[in-house]
């Protein structure tokens, strides 16, 4: 297997996609190799001839571009497929150990670290207590820390390490800083986070929305088709979505679509930490149901519970069958339904996808409410339904797909657009 080449030279150019350029057009090279690469990685395995008939490719160019990427290291032949009545075909495979990249999510409630293989499998997880509360200079002093810690522990090489991709609730400016953040994170407005990170941890570092990159991380690590349409609904502390679409993530023309968490569905209702009144996130969002649990006497613990503690326990009091927090929860969920019909009838996906650590809870009880009411009410509904699911990566699914946003830029060769821009 050939090694990642290029250390911390290489990993700084390929940063440079990072960076918001203006994408090129893609030359007839870079569209084969980019597409076959992601249908290799979708695919597990598959054969030279399947790739030209998944891609439209003539078998000349597939053999061509697998002949490099096996010499890159990126691709391996795995063995032989079953004979349908010729040769057996050569399987071909991603190499998972020719690159690894870092995922972290800043959440309210705590810090997620992931180390993520280039097949976008986790080979590393940890958690530690929230840095977002904390001045943002300390903070990045210990994510450089724990980066140090955990490739010292996983005992990859270092060159291998593609880059550190680092998410937060939006929204965010041309992936460099966060411009509006509710409490705890004000100290985090406008604070260079990327530019501070690389220089601490000598990695290019990409900054992005947590929900986005939420779908990202499904896409990669659960083997979706690159045909599929995927709007992942992202319930954390906030809610947001992620939308993707042809293998790439949508941004928007700010690089914020997605908040459906602020779409407004009471005119009348309360004021929202974004500044709008009756925001799916005001009325539904894990903080404002503990709020209510807390004020109808439902015991989550100490009042100074991390929230999504709190809806933990607030959960799995509903699981358990206790009245009053079933009916927080179901009210919740309904309003959870209601934005997740209006994505779909905006997105019109494939596929649904409820992610985020308070769906890793309490999902069971959102998903029937959300999954009947986008099945009944989406305007589409005559032309097949949407597959509504859980996310099997709840609880780290934020800053695994952080991780995976840097493998999929390391993917793109240089000088292609950039999916990440």
């Amino acid at each position: 297997m050939a090694p990642a080449g290029g250390g911390a030279a290489a990993g700084h150019g390929a940063a440079g996609r990072y960076r918001g350029a203006v994408p090129l057009a893609l030359s007839a090279p870079t569209q084969s190799r980019t597409m076959i690469l992601d249908v290799v990685r979708a695919s597990r395995t598959i054969s030279r001839v399947e790739l030209a008939t998944a891609t439209g490719l003539t078998q000349a160019t597939v053999s061509t571009v697998v002949r490099r990427l096996i010499d890159e290291g990126l691709v391996v032949e795995v063995g032989r497929g079953a004979s349908t009545g010729g040769k057996p075909r050569t399987l071909l495979a991603i190499e998972p150990t020719a690159r690894y990249a870092l995922g972290v999510q800043l959440g309210t409630d705590g810090t997620t670290f992931v180390l993520a293989d280039l097949g976008g499998a986790i080979v590393s997880r940890w958690r530690r207590g929230a840095l977002v509360g904390t001045d943002p200079g300390h903070a990045v002093g210990t994510i450089a820390a724990e980066v140090d810690g955990i490739v010292e522990r996983s005992g990859i090489d270092r060159r291998r390490l593609t880059g550190l991709g680092v998410v937060a609730p939006g929204p965010l400016q041309a992936a460099t800083r966060i411009v509006l953040a509710q409490p705890p994170m004000t100290a985090w407005v406008d604070f260079p986070v990327r530019e501070r990170l690389e220089a601490a941890t000598r990695l290019p570092v990409l900054l992005d929305n947590d929900a986005t990159a939420t779908a990202a991380g499904l896409y990669w690590a659960d083997g979706i088709a690159p045909t599929t349409t995927l709007a992942a609904l992202f319930m954390g502390q906030g809610v947001g979505a992620g939308l993707l679409t042809g293998g790439r993530v949508f941004r928007g023309a700010s690089g914020n679509a997605g908040e459906v968490g602020h779409v407004t569905v009471d005119l009348d209702g309360p004021v929202c930490w974004c500044g709008n009144r009756g925001c799916v996130e005001a009325l539904a969002g894990p903080a404002a149901v503990v709020e209510r649990a807390r004020a109808a006497g439902v015991d989550l613990g100490d009042d100074d519970r991390p929230v999504l503690a709190a809806f933990g326990a607030l959960a799995r009091l509903a699981l358990a069958g206790d009245r009053v927090a079933l009916d927080l929860v179901e009210d919740s969920a309904r309003y959870l339904a209601v934005a997740a019909h209006t994505l779909v009838n905006v997105v019109d996906p494939d596929l649904l996808v409820l992610t985020g650590p308070a769906f890793a809870v309490a999902g069971p009880l959102y998903l029937p409410v959300v999954a009947q009411h986008v099945a009944e009410h989406r305007f589409a509904r005559g032309s097949g339904p949407v597959q509504v699911r859980l996310s099997t990566h709840g609880p780290e699914s934020a800053a695994l797909g952080a991780a995976t946003l840097v493998l999929q830029a390391e993917l793109a060769p240089r000088g292609a657009e950039a999916p990440l821009t």
